[in-house]
């Protein structure tokens, strides 16, 4: 079954649904997947939905993905923080390489308040929605693409069998990114539609390295630690020169530290929250 509801489209190209149409998913379903990145997961997480969800009196299941980009330790850490701290019901899985798809299943069934059940797949730009409708399915049937806007993205909303008990309904585009600038720009974003990918991505950089000093080291071999070194240093490394003054590139760099935070290539994460807020100074990625 495919139903078009309409979309709207963010400056940077990303179709995105309105909060009334999100509101009207909610309504059509009995249990909501809020999909995070399980690397940083409070940027990810839209307190407006939680809130609409609870209004609705529909079930929400928070859905850490990406969790084969964080130590299994640090997943069960933001697990308990979700569900002791906030009474969200959470489960971790990391949906391309289809692990933990059969907790997800457990869990939508055991809080779903009715057999079969319809469930909505809700989220930030590249959290994983349709890979995690494609896990479940145990094939590849929803398009998925691996940056914000790129061809492959989903633009409808579609409703899927997953089995007998479970139907999901996979929405068009995704939430208005919330709350954190530097979140809006590269998730609203494709990279290369960025006029001004520097600055960002500098903001990028200094947040990767206030959790993992050695991120960079580990993937492009870089020991600086300056942003603009960084961006500059990687620039050399690829060949990339302007033609005329042959400084380095550093905006094609800038373009490839956001793809490649896509990707999961560049190891960053944090841990959940000590004393209500996140600590910087305790919240270390691998190094």
């Amino acid at each position: 079954m495919k139903t078009t509801w309409g979309a709207r489209t963010s400056p940077g190209g990303i179709i995105l649904a309105s909060w009334g149409q999100i509101d009207r998913i909610i309504t059509r379903s009995d249990v909501v997947l809020h999909v995070l990145d399980a690397r940083d997961p409070l940027k990810t997480l839209s307190e407006r939905l939680i809130k609409m969800v609870e209004r609705r009196g529909k079930k929400i299941l928070i859905v850490l993905n990406k969790c084969d980009l964080i130590p299994r330790s640090v997943a069960e850490e933001w697990k308990d923080y979700f569900e002791s701290s906030r009474n969200l019901p959470t489960v971790y899985i990391a949906a391309t390489r289809r692990m933990g798809t059969i907790k997800l299943r457990t869990a939508i069934k055991r809080i779903a308040p009715s057999l079969p059940t319809v469930v909505s797949v809700v989220g930030f730009p590249k959290v994983g929605k349709s890979s995690i409708i494609n896990a479940l399915k145990g094939r590849y049937s929803a398009s998925t693409s691996p940056y914000p806007g790129s061809p492959g993205y989903t633009r409808t909303f579609q409703l899927y069998r997953v089995d007998n008990n479970i139907l999901m309904i996979d929405t068009p585009g995704i939430l208005p990114v919330e709350g954190d600038p530097l979140e809006m720009i590269i998730r609203g974003y494709p990279p290369e539609k960025l006029e001004d990918p520097v600055n960002p991505c500098i903001q990028l950089i200094k947040r990767i390295i206030s959790n993992n000093p050695n991120a960079f080291l580990h993937a492009y071999g870089i020991e600086e630690r300056d942003p603009l070194r960084i961006l500059e240093e990687l620039a050399i490394k690829r060949g990339w020169f302007y033609k005329k003054t042959k400084e380095p590139l550093i905006e094609e760099a800038a373009r490839l530290v956001i793809r490649d935070f896509h990707d999961g290539k560049i190891t960053y994460y944090v841990r959940p929250p000590r004393g209500g807020s996140v600590d910087q100074g305790e919240a270390t990625g691998a190094g």
